[in-house]
């Protein structure tokens, strides 16, 4: 298996970086393009990457906030898949500015081939989009700085991840964790019946280094999972306390990995 990071906060050599994310990532005969950024950054960088964004099977949008799939709108003629409810209207709460797609549910069904689905979603025998996230624990996704149309709190329930299977061990790949990273592992096992975890790679949602980001690390620790990954909207403090514990990678533009 193998994920290129064409789209991440941080640039690295010969590489640029906005604030977003996007992956693509080659397993079981597949080649799937994880979430877009909001520009045509993660083009540019695929171009310095010898990759072929054409034969690209399928787009998956871990949810619909602007920075993981505004870059949508440079692409068409493609498989889509992600939850029902990306397309929902959504705001910040600080400054009501939009935090949403560009792109209405219209324009994409005219786009591309969408597919929704609220439950798990084999997109191969060893990849699965996990669909919407049971939350379950008590330490996440308790609180949000989103709203939608209504004015109403937006948890983000469109938020999911996919969980990929590579030698009976998991790998679990997020856009952005609203739903809790630990809820979306736990999840991944349940779905696939796969215990060993091998990796954790994506945004974690972790802003400081609080009780969430301690009982995360927490959770990580007592599940032995040692190949961890934050990128995106893991933050400094978040980040500074996750290297002290398991000397992490920071993950860059322009990064491949591959796991066997």
């Amino acid at each position: 298996m193998k994920v290129s990071v064409l789209t991440e906060n941080t640039a690295s050599a010969y590489f640029i970086a906005e604030f977003g994310l996007s992956y693509f990532i080659e397993h079981d005969e597949k080649n799937i393009l994880f979430d877009t950024g909001h520009t045509d950054v993660f083009l540019k960088n695929a171009k310095k990457l010898n990759i072929d964004i054409n034969k690209t099977d399928l787009i998956v949008l871990s949810h619909g906030h602007w920075d993981h799939g505004n870059g949508l709108k440079y692409l068409e003629n493609k498989k889509l898949l992600c939850h029902p409810d990306a397309f929902k209207k959504r705001y910040s709460k600080m400054n009501q500015s939009n935090i949403g797609l560009d792109l209405s549910y219209e324009v994409l069904n005219n786009k591309f081939e969408l597919i929704v689905s609220s439950t798990p979603y084999h997109i191969s025998e060893n990849i699965i989009f996990l669909g919407e996230i049971p939350r379950l624990n008590d330490f996440e996704s308790q609180k949000t700085s989103f709203v939608d149309s209504n004015s109403d709190a937006d948890f983000v329930p469109d938020d999911s991840a996919l969980a990929i299977v590579v030698r009976d061990e998991l790998i679990v790949i997020t856009g952005c964790s609203h739903s809790g990273i630990c809820n979306i592992v736990e999840y991944a096992k349940e779905t696939t019946g796969i215990k060993n975890v091998k990796t954790v790679m994506g945004g974690f949602h972790l802003k400081e280094n609080d009780i969430q980001t301690k009982r995360t690390i927490q959770y990580f620790k007592e599940k032995k999972i040692k190949n961890i990954l934050p990128s995106h909207c893991t933050r400094l403090p978040a980040l500074a306390a996750f290297y002290n514990e398991f000397e992490i990678k920071q993950v860059q533009t322009g990064m491949v990995f591959h796991f066997n």
